[in-house]
Order: structure tokens, then C-alpha cells, then sequence
């Protein structure tokens, strides 16, 4: 008898412990999705910070001029040469508030041909350069945000260009150039870059 009551206390007493090993179980679960909602709002300040990171670039830009941005631009050699046979590079160096529409090299390739000159002759004909240039030059700073679209704005030879929302400049004489880079700063106003050049009546 005494044996038999043991064992059953025993029995009882191992079953005890069981059930006391799964309650503090079951209580120990809720605690564990408390740790993830901390790690969700850490995220959102990680992506914030590399947004404000693109000013301080165009302030950098605005250290040169016109003239020296053209002519520390790869794809601009024509047109300095350009500027530099007619004169006008020291225009563009100087304090002013200008626009230009900067035709890269690959623009003047169709002049040429249209022309039947080679690029060293477009550069000696100083005369012709002076009514070209200018044509792509307006007496103000045009951002890109502030384009007046499918408004005729005068350059400084004159005559007037038109640029459609599509960023396409067209005018009287049959032109059309695409704006290819805009907002190109510099201390004495802003370059934006064309695919074509604009050759007057």
C-alpha cells in the first residue's frame, strides 16, 4: 500500500511540474512580438537622410562661368572654339545674367555637311559665328522649371525662339533642337545643352 501511494504521489508531482512548465510557456509567448514593432520604426529615418544630399552640388557648379564651364565640357569643344574665334568667350566670362542654349559637338556635325565646311572654316568665318551664337544666347536666367513654354522669347541677336513643353526649341527660320541637359549653373547665369543648332534667317 505504502508503495503504491508513493508512486502515486510521484505520478502526481511529475504531472505538476509538467503543467507548470507549460504555463510559463504559454506566458512567455506574447512577449516575443514586442521586439519587431521596435525595429519598424527605426527604418523610415535610415531612408530619409540621403535625400538632402543634392544641393550643395549646384552651389559647386556656380563657382565658374559660362565660358569656363563650356570649356571644361568634353562635348562643348566646338563651341568654345567657337566663342573663342568670334569673340564672344569674353562676354561669357563676364557678370551678367544669361541663358544658353549650348549646342554639343555632335550638333554641329549637319551644319557642316548643310554648309559644305569643315569645322576650321565655320571657326574663320567669324562673321557668320557672330549671327549664330548670340541666336542661342537669352539676356536672362531661364531655369528649367521656369521655361515659359510656347512663348516667343527674344535672344540677344534678336530674333526669337520658341520651346514647346516637350522641351523641343523651334523658330521662324524652320530650327528644331531638343534640350538634352538643363540647370548647368554658373556664376554668371545658366547652360542648358541642345542637340542641334539654331542658324538664323
Amino acid at each position: 500500500m505504502l508503495k503504491k501511494n508513493l508512486l502515486s504521489i510521484a505520478v502526481i508531482t511529475a504531472a505538476m511540474s509538467l503543467a507548470a512548465c507549460n504555463d510559463t510557456e504559454t506566458v512567455a509567448d506574447p512577449v516575443e512580438p514586442e521586439v519587431t514593432t521596435e525595429e519598424v520604426v527605426v527604418d523610415p529615418v535610415v531612408e530619409a537622410e540621403p535625400m538632402v544630399e543634392a544641393d550643395p552640388m549646384a552651389d559647386a557648379a556656380a563657382t565658374q562661368t559660362i565660358a569656363e564651364i563650356a570649356a571644361g565640357n568634353e562635348n562643348l569643344t566646338i563651341l568654345t572654339a567657337a566663342l573663342q574665334s568670334a569673340g564672344l568667350d569674353t562676354m561669357m566670362m563676364e557678370d551678367g545674367t544669361y541663358t544658353v542654349f549650348a549646342p554639343t559637338d555632335d550638333a554641329f556635325a549637319p551644319v557642316l555637311e548643310k554648309l559644305g565646311v569643315t569645322k576650321e572654316e565655320l571657326l574663320a568665318n567669324t562673321e557668320l559665328l557672330n549671327k549664330v551664337l548670340p541666336y542661342h544666347v537669352l539676356p536672362m536666367i531661364v531655369m528649367a522649371a521656369d521655361i515659359p513654354y510656347g512663348t516667343d522669347v527674344a535672344t540677344v541677336n534678336g530674333a526669337t525662339i520658341n520651346i514647346s513643353d516637350a522641351n523641343v526649341i523651334t523658330d521662324a527660320a524652320g530650327n528644331t533642337a531638343n534640350i538634352t541637359g538643363t540647370d548647368i549653373m554658373a556664376t554668371n547665369g545658366v547652360v542648358h545643352t541642345i542637340d542641334a543648332v539654331l542658324m538664323p534667317e
